[in-house]
C-alpha cells in the first residue's frame, strides 16, 4: 500500500475541519498533525479559543462498541474526579463521530509535560492518579475490550514477526529459538482472573501530563482487562537497588491513597515488559504499509535492529530466570 492508497492519505486538512466543524465548531485555524502512529492525531483551536486535540480511529482496529466502552469510561472517571480527558459530547450525548467514512473523538486538551521518573514526588503523584482510575476501573469489567492474556499476545507478536520479511535465516532461527525459550517462562506467570480490572493499558511517559504534584491521564486507546501492575511497571525503570526501592515506594504510597495494590502483581514487571518489547516489532511490522512508519521508524530494515532486538529478548529470557528485581520492601 503506497502514500495514495492508504485509508490516511484521504486525511488532508481541509477534510479534518470540515470534519470537526460539521460537529457545530467553528475552527479560524488549521489543524496541527500531533506525533501519533497508530492513529491520527490533530490539535485544534475554536473561535472561543478552546484547544481541542481530535483523534481519527485507525479504520478496521477497534470496533464501534470497544470504543464507546473507551468513551464511556473515561466520562465514568471524569465524574468520579480523576484527570483524565473525556470526549466531547453533542446534545444528544455522542462522543464517537463520523464523516467521510472515518470515526473520530474530540477530547479537551490538556496542558502539561511528561513526569520526570527520577523526581519522588512526581512518582507519589502518579500512583496517586493510577490508584484513582484503578478504584473506579475495579467498579465493573469492560463487555467488549480485551482481556490480557500473556501467552496469547507472545504467541500473535512472534507470529507476527516471523511471518514478516525482514529477519534473514540466521536472525530468524536466533529469534525464534530465544522466543520459544520466553514462552514456558511467561506462560508460567499465570495470574489469578482477581487481578483483572479496567486499565489504562499504555501507561508511558508521553500518555501521563502535567507538571508540579498533578498529572493526568491521556489516551485510553488501549484500555483493557488487566492486572493493576500493567499501568504501574512503565514507572519502574531504576537499576540501581536503592533508586529501585525509592520509585516502588513513591508509587505504591502514592496509589494505595485510593485502593491496595497487591504485592504479589510485582512479579509480572518483567513479564509484562517482556511482552511490550515483542510486541512492539511485531507492531512496527504490521503497520509497515502506513506511509507514516518508514518515515518514523527507517531503522526497522536495518539488519542491526534486528540482532539488538534479539540481544535485548535474550536479556530478558535471563531476567525471568533470575531472582526477581521488583520486590517491596
Amino acid at each position: 500500500m503506497n502514500d495514495a492508497t492508504h485509508p490516511f492519505a484521504r486525511l488532508a486538512p481541509a477534510r479534518v475541519v470540515a470534519a470537526v466543524e460539521s460537529l457545530g465548531f467553528w475552527l479560524p485555524g488549521e489543524p496541527f498533525a500531533l506525533n501519533s502512529y497508530e492513529n491520527r492525531v490533530y490539535l485544534v483551536h475554536d473561535d472561543e479559543r478552546r484547544r481541542w486535540v481530535v483523534k481519527f480511529y485507525r479504520p478496521e482496529r477497534w470496533s464501534d462498541d470497544q470504543i464507546q466502552e473507551e468513551h464511556d469510561f473515561l466520562a465514568e472517571l471524569e465524574t468520579a474526579g480523576v484527570a483524565v480527558a473525556a470526549p466531547w459530547r453533542d446534545a444528544a450525548g455522542t462522543s464517537l463521530h463520523c464523516a467521510e467514512g472515518f470515526r473520530f473523538a474530540v477530547f479537551p486538551q490538556l496542558p502539561g509535560q511528561a513526569p520526570e521518573l527520577e523526581e519522588p514526588t512526581h512518582l507519589f503523584a502518579l500512583g496517586e492518579v493510577i490508584g484513582a482510575m484503578h478504584a473506579v476501573g475495579a467498579r465493573r469489567p469492560f463487555v467488549h475490550r480485551r482481556v490480557m492474556d500473556l501467552d496469547a499476545m507472545v504467541g500473535e507478536a512472534c507470529e507476527g514477526v516471523l511471518a514478516s520479511r525482514w529477519l534473514d535465516r540466521r536472525q530468524r532461527l536466533a529469534y525464534q529459538r530465544v522466543t520459544e525459550a520466553l514462552r514456558p517462562a511467561l506462560a508460567a506467570q499465570a495470574w489469578s482472573p482477581s487481578w483483572n480490572l479496567r486499565v489504562h493499558g499504555d501507561c508511558h511517559l508521553g500518555n501521563m501530563l502535567g507538571r508540579d504534584e498533578h498529572f493526568a491521564l491521556v489516551d485510553f486507546d488501549d484500555c483493557l482487562m488487566a492486572p493493576a501492575v500493567q499501568d504501574l511497571w512503565m514507572l519502574l525503570t531504576a537499576q540501581e537497588e536503592g533508586e529501585r526501592q525509592m520509585q516502588l515506594s513513591e508509587v505504591i504510597e502514592g496509589y494505595e491513597q485510593h485502593r491496595d495494590f497487591d504485592r504479589g502483581e510485582l512479579a509480572l514487571v518483567e513479564p509484562l515488559r517482556t511482552l511490550r518489547l515483542l510486541r512492539h516489532s511485531a507492531w512496527l511490522v504490521a503497520r509497515w504499509d502506513d506511509p507514516a512508519f518508514p518515515l518514523a521508524f527507517p531503522w526497522l530494515a536495518d539488519a542491526g535492529y534486528w540482532e539488538a532486538h534479539i540481544r535485548e529478548l535474550e536479556q530478558q529470557r535471563q531476567a525471568l530466570e533470575g531472582a526477581p528485581r521488583w520486590l517491596a520492601q
